[in-house]
């Protein structure tokens, strides 16, 4: 009997023994850490498969002249969005646009169904913060409609151009501006590191908005003034073609990254860009700066878009040499009634 009695206890050992040795592998199982995300290369890859907007989606301005001519002749086909501040647009606004912050036009575009509208017009004064707006607003998917007001209100009429363009353009660095060959592009190195927290394309997208959106336009943007303070300091990517790049020539040490190879492509010179140092890129307005900038910065690069581009630092040489987006006031500024009020 004892012998019995000692078997089955032996027996009730083994089992009580394997039912905690397989309850502890459950738990080990459940408790695993989930395997890290790449959020930048979930990002990009979401956006190279589904969404390649920087490349595919035409034109990201429109000129005062159409908008003008749609609000005559068929107003209810666009939507003017203003983001410039409450106080300005109670100065004076195009009519029927409505005034909307910048750092909530994520929530304020979701509310509206793109198909409703030919054209979505986002609105800020110099057509730069507009620029960086519609890069996010595209970046959604479905808003491809979203236009920026090329020259901002500074091209509605001449009493919005007084502190931005008419009061930015200069010859400043035209003795600094050389016409060498391009340096070589970086190596390729590794995409930079996001945090969101979230795991999917879409979710990860975002987060990236939102968090862009709070940091506001100017944690995008750089002088002139600044680069030329310590050229060193930054990575320089001329955003023209090569030629001209040569002639009328380019900030000294900065890389051509020619818009026609579309050079941030992963396929391209994407990761060319570095992820220690601050990239500036810059163009002829600093409003195609801003657009393919604030992509780049969804992506976790920290570039920045050179405030009122090659018209703050070589105007004549642009106006003599004939040179596409040079901001000419007689052609550019066209007078056009406005409302004021709320």
């Amino acid at each position: 009997m004892k012998n019995k009695i000692l078997f089955y206890l032996m027996n009730l050992l083994v089992i009580i023994s394997l039912l905690f040795l397989n309850t502890a592998c459950s738990e080990e199982e459940t408790t695993a850490p989930p395997v890290p995300v790449n959020e930048s290369q979930v990002l990009l890859d979401y956006f190279e498969a589904n969404n390649d907007y920087i490349h595919t989606s035409g034109t990201f301005v429109i000129s005062a002249s159409d908008v003008r001519t749609t609000q005559l002749t068929n107003p209810t086909s666009q939507k003017l969005v203003d983001i410039r501040a409450a106080a300005d647009f109670a100065a004076g606004h195009i009519e029927g646009a409505v005034s909307v912050p910048f750092n909530t036009i994520y929530d304020y575009i979701k509310t509206i169904n793109p198909a409703d509208f030919n054209k979505i017009v986002i609105i800020c004064y110099s057509g730069q913060t507009s620029a960086y707006a519609v890069s996010l607003v595209r970046a959604i998917g479905g808003y491809n409609n979203a236009i920026s007001l090329k020259w901002g209100m500074s091209s509605w009429d001449s009493t919005f151009a007084q502190n931005y363009w008419l009061a930015k353009l200069s010859n400043i660095r035209a003795g600094q501006f050389v016409q060498t060959a391009s340096p070589d592009k970086n190596a390729e190195g590794n995409l930079p590191t996001l945090n969101t927290g979230k795991t999917t394309g879409p979710e990860i997208l975002e987060a990236r908005i939102k968090q862009l959106l709070s940091d506001g336009y100017p944690a995008a943007t750089i002088s002139e003034n600044t680069v030329y303070s310590n050229l060193s300091n930054y990575y320089i990517a001329n955003y023209w073609s090569p030629a001209l790049y040569l002639n009328p020539g380019h900030i000294e040490g900065a890389i051509n990254y020619d818009p026609s190879t579309q050079p941030f492509k992963s396929a391209n010179d994407l990761k060319t860009l570095p992820t220690n140092k601050t990239s500036v890129l810059y163009c002829f307005t600093g409003q195609t700066s801003s657009y393919v900038g604030a992509y780049l910065r969804l992506l976790g690069y920290d570039v920045k878009s050179l405030t009122y581009g090659a018209n703050s630092m070589i105007y004549d040489l642009m106006l003599t040499g004939g040179v596409a987006n040079t901001f000419i006031p007689e052609n550019e500024i066209k007078g056009y009634p406005y409302v004021v009020g709320n």
